[in-house]
């Protein structure tokens, strides 16, 4: 029996990008559908770092609470070199991410199911499931142009086959789709069908991973730990519970077939793998108490040659780009793709903005990907190189790998991603907030809200909601120039041709705008501020108004203007994209710049929306 449905956007493949996709989506009232061929989840092992950025980013979607509970917190990191009588020796310990400007400063180590679980969960809350097992059979694209460039079309066909019972007859279904994503991982069907390339090479590094409770006297067990020994290479990951990871160098010989030159997973066993651990931790010694997963594999560093095709079908996480784990990079790089991809997919669905918004997609995370792989291919040689000593000059210093490791802190942690300047991202005027870079992220600040003095994390009030924040820093509201300055700003957003008219569509019989939020910044003390004396226009509702002051308990708040370098006169509007990056900075008095940005990608509000 052959069935046939109609949806906006089906994403093939339940692992993290995809679960993070089909949240976002779902979260923003998009008709949905998320298929998987696997039957189960994940039950142990594969990925298992949360970096500082992704934690802000589950944050910022409501789901970084269950996240922090009940995974492991990594704050600091040892380092072991060849010691002077054989063995190893701690060479220095240090902070485990060096990004200053980190609202968690830390890393979260989680099984990647448990991850999986936070948002399969969150999905059946608002009553969505992955469909499993279910497997796509073939997929078509429309080749008219016209169908192509029209968001309300349906220009692609997937054929789905599903198990139907024990008499292992099938079911299939035919869904015409408006848009596909592709999070099916390194081997993605999404992609070869569309015959994208992989680009990049393979090392000869090869790895061997445990996951284990071990019986051990080494001291920095509960510690991120990098040893390096005569005897290999070895990385040691604590996780949630008394588990830790344990990556470990593996030589040819241990895992070559001879005869095929191929590796062989079944020449290597957990023995193997802990006897190895074993020879590189000497005076230490450890053993597994119980070993839950364990893997071998060889680091590739791949990037596909496009991220999507005619931008109606997109592939995100492992299907567009391969790097080895150790750098924890591979799940956060993954789940920030598809958070990119979210936003501009609910606006164009919505009908609020154009087509051509996709564009910006591969433009902003094909880039990232390729810096990723750059940074990998120098942090895996580094990590797999033979240590300095003695005998060995050439090898890698302690004083190498921690310089290399704390400059890479940004990258890793995911704090210093940069988009590039583009129709979404302008640097004009970047001049009037030197300290908040255009293209990243909205730095954390503790903003003081003026009707009640209740301290707030200004990250909280960026929440990925599918909104642009309008950020008005409006300097002192109690100053009578300053207030002047603001009731003309409120005047010139009201004006017909302001960017708030022409896209903000107003709720309808609710404060405020489908598309903007609206947020007052003052510089007023907490003591003597009047929310009232803001104009109306600008505080849609008593919440929206705050103070850039010290919190009554005096412990945070008064420094945004400083951190952001804006001026307390001069003043500035910020705008912060849907995903919590900053898009631009404009002057208080010029309207007129917002306007020409968000006509570069918005529509006016009578364009029709379908959502």
């Amino acid at each position: 029996m052959t069935t046939k449905s109609n949806v906006d956007v089906l994403i093939i493949g339940a692992g993290p990008a995809g679960l993070m996709c089909a949240n976002g989506l779902a979260r923003a009232g998009v008709n949905v559908r998320i298929i998987d061929q696997r039957l189960l989840v994940v039950p142990a092992g594969q990925a298992d770092g949360i970096q500082p950025r992704t934690i802000e980013v589950l944050q910022s979607y409501g789901l970084a609470e269950r996240l922090l509970r009940e995974g492991n917190q990594m704050h600091m990191a040892a380092f072991y070199n060849p010691g002077p009588n054989g063995g190893i020796e701690r060479a220095g310990r240090a902070p485990d991410v060096t990004a200053p400007t980190a609202r968690y400063p830390f890393e979260v180590t989680l099984h990647q199911g448990a991850i999986e679980s936070i948002f399969l969960d969150s999905l059946y809350s608002m009553g969505r499931a992955v469909e499993r097992p279910v497997k796509p059979t073939s997929i078509e694209l429309s080749r008219n142009d016209a169908e192509l460039r029209d968001p309300k079309a349906y220009p692609l066909k997937v054929h789905l086959k599903r198990p139907n019972g024990a008499d292992e007859q099938s079911s299939t279904e035919v869904v015409n789709a408006r848009f596909v994503v592709g999070t099916d991982g390194a081997h993605s069907w999404v992609r070869k069908n569309f015959a994208i390339q992989m680009e990049g090479e393979q090392t000869d590094y090869i790895w061997g991973v445990i996951d284990t409770i071990p019986e051990t006297n080494f001291p920095d067990i509960r510690n991120r730990c990098v040893i390096h020994s005569e005897c290999g290479s070895c990385m040691v990951i604590p996780r949630e519970g008394d588990k830790v990871r344990l990556y470990i160098q593996l030589s040819d010989k241990q895992v070559v077939d001879p005869a095929t030159g191929r590796v062989d997973k079944s020449r290597v066993s957990t023995d193997n793998l802990m006897q190895a651990v074993k020879n590189i931790m000497k005076p230490y010694t450890i053993d597994a108490r119980e070993i839950e997963w364990w893997t071998i594999y060889i680091i590739g560093q791949r990037v596909a040659s496009k991220f999507s095709i005619h931008e109606r079908v997109f592939i995100a996480g492992d299907a567009c780009h391969t790097h080895s784990p150790k750098a924890g990079q591979g799940m956060n790089a993954s789940m920030n793709d598809t958070h990119n991809l979210v936003w501009k997919l609910t606006h164009v669905l919505r009908g609020w903005a154009d087509i051509s918004l996709l564009k910006l997609y591969e433009f902003e995370r094909r880039k990232y990907a390729q810096d990723l792989i750059n940074f990998d291919r120098k942090f895996s040689a580094l990590f797999s190189g033979k240590p300095r000593t003695q005998e060995n000059q050439d090898g890698v210093s302690h004083e190498q790998f921690l310089e290399a490791f704390q400059t890479f802190g940004g990258f890793t942690s995911g704090i210093g991603i940069h988009y590039a300047p583009s129709t979404v991202t302008d640097v004009t005027y970047q001049s009037l907030s030197p300290g908040l870079l255009i293209g990243q992220r909205i730095l954390p600040q503790t903003l003081i809200r003026a009707a009640d003095s209740r301290p707030y994390e200004l990250q909280d009030l960026c929440p990925a909601d599918i909104k642009f924040k309008i950020l008005l820093f409006l300097g002192d509201i109690a100053d009578p120039a300053q207030a002047e300055r603001a009731q003309r700003l409120a005047d010139s957003l009201g004006k017909p041709g302001s960017f708030l008219s022409k896209y903000g569509r107003a709720k309808s019989g609710v404060v405020g705008w489908k598309v903007f939020d609206l947020l007052t910044i003052c510089t007023t003390r907490k003591e003597m501020v009047n929310f009232l004396d803001v104009p109306a226009l600008l505080r849609p509702h008593w919440s929206k108004v705050f103070v850039d002051d010290v919190s009554v308990a005096l412990n945070a708040g008064g420094k945004a203007y400083s951190t952001y370098g804006i001026d307390r006169s001069a003043g500035a509007i910020v705008v912060v994209r849907p995903d919590g990056y900053v898009g631009i900075v404009a002057p208080v008095e010029d309207v007129g710049v917002l306007n020409t940005y968000f006509a570069g990608f918005m529509t006016q509000r009578n364009s029709s929306s379908h959502l």
